[in-house]
């Protein structure tokens, strides 16, 4: 194994690829420029032809595991019948003065840079380039298997240079990974390269001024036909008088010019404006958006409730689909049930029973406002709109419902739509279209909602039990 061989595995910037199929068939070569010049390098590197035909025909075989390719190495587990081989390929790592002059390569291309910057591949020409050696020579490749073929190298190291060249095809960049760069090292370096020329051009045009000043200043000593100015020109004996210049300052102290400034007398501050009367409640004036502070805060906790829904949906631990946001009739039970300020909540409650009354739902307002505040707009669902479940989801209603009673004490149960009915306990199930199961008493003739929803139906009946127990208690 060559001695300079990159960082064992573990190497941050290693990539593994996933292994390769059978293949019947087909170029074994590579498809690409930078595929081919690598099978051209390894068949220079060993160029006997049983060997690599027997190497060819393992590639093809599956037997090859995922590939890792790492700075100066490429391994893979290769398996013959129920053995497992660790196979190594290794090249040497490009010194810094080797990446430089790639780097300086590239960067005497403009148009080859700028298509690289912008997410292109690597050059196919690049590898031909005297003077460039991405691509392993005499003394550069070697290889290792924990096979202990006789021949070297084995079948199994042949078929992952074969393998090699595939991956290139599908990304060239692993060969200067291979070569101990990654892909953004590469690129960081021809920026680099980039940057130093466009600095050094700016810095060679800076002093090529030099001469020229020296020669303006020569030539304004000339007139046009290059005689040294004549006594009596006027424009040549004018002198101008150069605008005094503050002394440099070594005390670190402000220039002269601006300690006379702030050794002037200040300018008198204009008089306080006068206080503002207090005003009295009376005399309030309404906030300037026109909007109260209540309105906002509710406004605001509304908010938060709903993102927590719509968070909870995200994370999986909310309904199967986003919680829609309520209709107009919805947010207003909505608000006439959770609104704090009792005249606001009065108010509300008034528009719920005109709402009620005009789409004849047959519910009061405290039954409304009790089902919204028991599981929000799918309780609201549940009180408002009989459905029938599928027939399956029936009957397995039915036994879940039957094994949460002793058999002395199981009640007679009576399904109509997604209502189960105990008789003669006064008790009620009705199964909701998010699945839950939503408790309800019978109380004055009228049907209430009863504790929060669950999803098991034994569960819901013993909530609903040990709720009944308690009321008869209190």
């Amino acid at each position: 194994m060559n001695d300079a061989a990159a960082p064992s595995s573990g190497s941050a910037g290693e990539r593994t690829l996933p292994a390769f199929p059978v293949r019947r068939g087909g170029a074994t070569r590579g498809r690409t420029a930078w595929a081919r010049a690598w099978t051209a390098a390894v068949e220079d590197v060993w160029p006997e032809d049983e060997p690599l035909r027997r190497g060819r025909a393992f590639a093809r075989s599956g037997r090859l595991g995922p590939v890792t390719v790492a700075p100066g190495r490429v391994r893979a587990e290769s398996y013959t019948g129920d053995a497992a081989h660790a196979t190594e390929l290794t090249v040497p790592v490009l010194d810094d003065a080797a990446w430089d002059r790639i780097s300086e390569h590239l960067a005497d291309r403009p148009e080859t840079a700028a298509a690289l910057l912008e997410g292109e591949v690597l050059p196919a020409g690049l590898a031909a380039e005297a003077g460039l050696p991405l691509l392993p020579g005499h003394g550069d490749l070697d290889a290792a298997c924990g096979c202990d073929a006789p021949e070297h190298p084995c079948a199994h190291a042949l078929a992952l240079a074969v393998q090699t060249a595939w991956l290139l095809d599908d990304d060239p960049w692993l060969l200067a990974l291979l070569r101990g760069r990654t892909p953004e090292a590469v690129l960081d370096d021809l920026k680099s390269e980039l940057l130093l020329r466009a600095m050094t051009e700016v810095t060679g045009q800076d002093d090529g001024a030099a001469p020229d000043a020296e020669a303006d200043e020569v030539s304004a000593e000339e007139d046009e036909d290059g005689a040294a100015p004549r006594e009596g020109d006027d424009e040549a004996e004018e002198d101008v008088e150069p605008v005094p210049a503050d002394p440099p300052e070594p005390d670190g102290k402000a220039p002269r010019s601006n300690r006379e400034a702030y050794a002037s007398p200040p300018a008198p501050l204009p008089p306080l404006p006068p206080v503002p009367k207090r005003r009295t409640g009376a005399e309030e004036e309404p906030p300037a958006t026109g909007i109260e502070a209540d309105p906002l805060d509710r406004l605001v906790a509304d908010a938060a409730v709903r993102a927590r829904e719509l968070l909870a949906h995200l994370h999986g631990t909310g309904a199967e689909d986003p919680p829609p946001p309520p209709d107009p009739w919805q947010d207003t039970v909505r608000l006439a049930a959770t609104h704090p300020n009792p005249r606001a909540r009065e108010r509300l409650r008034q528009a719920v029973a005109e709402r009620a009354a005009e789409r004849g739902t047959g519910h009061d307002v405290d039954q409304l406002t009790e089902a919204w505040r028991t599981a929000g707009a799918a309780g609201l669902d549940v009180l408002e709109h009989p459905w029938t479940p599928a027939p399956a989801a029936t009957a397995r209603a039915r036994t879940a419902l039957a094994e949460a009673w002793s058999p002395d004490e199981e009640p007679r149960l009576t399904v109509e739509e997604n209502r189960f009915t105990f008789g003669g306990r006064g008790l009620q199930l009705r199964l909701g279209r998010d699945g839950r199961w939503y408790g309800y008493r019978r109380r004055d003739g009228v049907w209430w909602p009863s504790g929060e929803p669950a999803a098991d139906a034994a569960a819901a009946t013993g909530e609903l039990l040990a709720a009944e127990e308690g009321h008869h208690k209190t």
